[in-house]
């Protein structure tokens, strides 16, 4: 058997994790979250230092409280 190897170009790599379609695709899993979860809940996307993020914040009370006692929004990521 011959042995393959496989060379990232980092630079790349880089570029599409910091890319408009990455953040369109996180945007989009956080969106399919945030539906589970109802009302009082806000998504956000921005770029880091290595690459795109999406948050779900808790912004009413009843959010931050449902999220807290019962991990609301944990769920609604991993989809329990």
């Amino acid at each position: 058997m011959s042995k393959v190897k496989i060379v990232l170009d980092r630079k790349g790599v880089r570029q599409m994790l910091k890319s408009k379609e990455a953040e369109a695709i996180c945007r989009e899993f956080a969106d399919r979250a945030a539906e589970h979860l109802g009302d009082g809940y806000e998504v956000s996307t921005h770029n880091g230092k290595k690459r795109v993020n999406a948050s779900i914040k808790a912004v009413t009370y009843k959010a931050r409280k449902d999220t807290k006692q019962n991990n609301t929004i944990l769920k609604a990521v991993c989809g329990k």
